[in-house]
């Protein structure tokens, strides 16, 4: 170590400890950055500098082995094969789902919400003027219990675009991502500020984005800056999976079908409407314990009180 690299860690706030702390690692404490007061290094600091220093080598070196993996014959030898083009949006799709899934690390909670009074609710509505049935979505209503619970969690409606610096991006917005499956592939329009927005507005917008998306009408505009995504798979069936978290959002829900389950309430087993729900999240920022407490909240917020937690 030189003297001008000697003079430049002396002018680092850390403790004697943590200075060893980092020679013993291999780190120069000019390069990290202290969370504690005046920007003081601890241990605490190293070890999570040379965690992403860790996971950034080893998504680059994994990269390059994927790249080098080859099949050692071709698939035609074996019978009859035929080859297709990968559609356009799918093309775009894949390095964003493969920095999604390398570069953040996923934890998914799996977790049932009992739709049972909502699900009666929804459907008794019908149109004041014709008597109709109303044709709403399960999804409108999740969505805006979804936004109820951002506001309580704030930390799932940030981005940690520059967390090697210590910082996160918190929103004050609501613009909800919505997975829109179409012939072309997968794509994820925003309804935005849904926290301004009834039952009926959310309904007639996930109406017209996802025909927009279908139709291919779509600006790419409405692509970016979300909250938080949605992903249902209760129009084909599934119950619990591992969605991944359209980066930059730190969280996403997947909803599977809801079915019939009989549980013991009141001394007897009655039939109730349960969701199967599945929140992934990215672990740097948001731990177990806070993935909990947000199911829970987005649980109650469907529940049999949700005509109030809502304010429908």
């Amino acid at each position: 170590m030189n003297d001008n690299t000697q003079k430049n860690n002396q002018n680092v706030l850390a403790s004697p400890k943590a200075r060893k702390f980092a020679r013993e690692l291999g780190v120069d404490v000019k390069d990290i950055v202290g969370t504690e007061r005046l920007g003081r290094v601890i241990e605490k600091d190293i070890k999570e500098f040379v965690s992403s220093k860790i996971n950034k080598n080893f998504s680059k070196k994994n990269e390059k082995e994927i790249i080098k993996i080859k099949n050692e014959y071709e698939h035609a030898e074996f019978g009859e094969v035929e080859i297709k083009e990968i559609s356009r949006i799918k093309k775009i799709a894949v390095p964003h789902l493969v920095n999604s899934w390398t570069s953040i690390p996923h934890v998914t909670n799996h977790d049932e919400a009992d739709i049972t009074e909502m699900e009666e609710f929804r459907n008794s509505l019908t149109d004041i003027y014709t008597g109709e049935k109303k044709k709403i979505t399960p999804l409108a209503f999740i969505i805006k219990a979804v936004v109820s619970s951002l506001k309580k969690f704030p930390s799932f409606n940030s981005s940690i675009d520059d967390i090697e610096n210590g910082k996160i991006i918190l929103k004050k917005y609501f613009h909800i991502g919505i997975a829109v499956d179409t012939p072309n592939g997968l794509m994820v329009p925003k309804i935005r500020d849904v926290d301004k927005k009834n039952i009926n507005q959310i309904s007639k917008e996930l109406k017209k984005v996802s025909d927009d998306c279908r139709n291919l009408k779509i600006d790419k505009k409405e692509f970016f800056g979300g909250s938080i995504t949605i992903t249902s798979l209760g129009g084909i069936g599934g119950s619990f999976f591992t969605p991944i978290i359209n980066y930059p959002e730190v969280a996403i829900l997947g909803i599977g079908r809801s079915y019939k389950k009989q549980l013991f309430i009141n001394e007897k087993f009655v039939p109730r409407t349960i969701l199967p729900l599945s929140l992934s999240y990215d672990h740097r920022i948001i731990d177990g314990a806070e993935a909990a407490r947000f199911n829970n909240d987005l649980k109650d917020n469907l529940g049999s009180n949700f005509a109030y937690k809502l304010a429908i």
